[in-house]
């Protein structure tokens, strides 16, 4: 029932609210791994391909595939890797309004176990050396919405970027997803963050790291639920846990519950919380309730996870076959 809900909603998706996408576009080497090396090893790799990616990039892929439209803060440098990633963007019909000469963009090596499971290792570049000026420069509507992602707010110019959020009107929502580097924000960070009641997306080792973190008990088990209403009580702040083929669990307040998940054979895990993100921004921008946007989310990720690479978010009518056999 809940998909075919989903297939007769999707023609509602339309921009009621602007959406700003804050983050980095860089490139991706993705290579099969049949183990993670250890130190002092040697391992075989098998090219996979070489893909335009980062965690804001893969969003506003997934937003333009669905017919939305954003603005796109990605900066795009100088250099070889800077090179693929405006032609690529180009080839996408996907524009940045940030262009430097500073530096190339970063790139990053994905290391993909047999079971799909990514392992990233980055090299930043002008996605992560953001000043005041560019962001002010936005000049967002009141009732945007805003996404960032941990990488960048956990960098060394997170605390510009922290500034610039705590300096936008009320009426702008944030959505945040922390990522993998939710450990590295600096301290006070999170709290600063938090103070802005942001929209925040979990998945479930980063909400096991969240979980730590609250409970004095080192090692406690991951209790969707439990987190949910601690974080709420603490923060009252929206919260979306993804966890895995469990699906997904949200909290706005009293709305709160389980969104079941889609099955997938997983190729690989690529962009699976960027594409949960963009479809939950694009249900959230079209007036959905955050339980319908999160279905959405799941949907789209369910899609990613079933393809190569992390930029490969469906169309519209792409999402309406591929659901079709649920």
């Amino acid at each position: 029932m809940i998909t075919s809900e989903l297939i007769n909603k999707l023609p509602s998706l339309a921009n009621r609210r602007p959406v700003c996408v804050v983050g980095a576009a860089v490139i991706d080497v993705i290579a099969d791994a049949y183990s993670l090396p250890y130190r002092g090893s040697d391992i075989e790799l098998h090219q996979q391909g070489v893909n335009i990616g980062g965690c804001a990039l893969n969003v506003a892929i997934a937003l333009h595939r669905l017919g939305m439209t954003s603005l796109n803060a990605l900066p795009v440098g100088k250099g070889i890797w800077s090179d693929i990633i405006r032609k690529t963007l180009a080839e996408n019909d996907i524009v940045s309004a940030i262009k430097t000469d500073k530096a190339d963009n970063g790139w990053c090596l994905a290391l993909v176990e047999p079971d799909g499971e990514r392992t990233f290792l980055s090299i930043s570049g002008v996605e992560n050396q953001w000043d005041r000026q560019t962001l002010d420069s936005l000049n967002l509507q009141a009732d945007s919405l805003v996404y960032l992602s941990g990488y960048q707010l956990s960098s060394p110019c997170g605390d510009v970027l922290i500034s610039w959020i705590e300096s936008l009107p009320e009426s702008i929502d944030v959505f945040i997803d922390f990522g993998p580097r939710i450990s590295d924000l600096p301290e006070g960070h999170l709290s600063r963050l938090m103070t802005r009641k942001p929209i925040v997306s979990l998945n479930r080792q980063e909400a096991e790291y969240i979980v730590s973190t609250f409970s004095e008990k080192k090692g406690s088990s991951l209790d969707t639920e439990a987190l949910a209403r601690d974080w709420f009580s603490r923060y009252t702040s929206p919260l979306i846990i993804r966890v895995d083929k469990e699906g997904a669990y949200y909290q706005h307040g009293q709305n709160r519950g389980w969104v079941a998940p889609f099955d997938a054979t997983v190729v690989d895990t690529i962009g699976a919380g960027d594409s949960h993100a963009g479809g939950v921004l694009a249900g959230l921008a079209s007036g959905w309730l955050l339980s319908d946007a999160v279905t959405l989310g799941n949907a789209v990720a369910s899609y990613v996870v079933s393809h190569r690479g992390g930029d490969c978010a469906p169309l519209k009518a792409q999402l309406v076959e591929y659901l079709a056999k649920y």
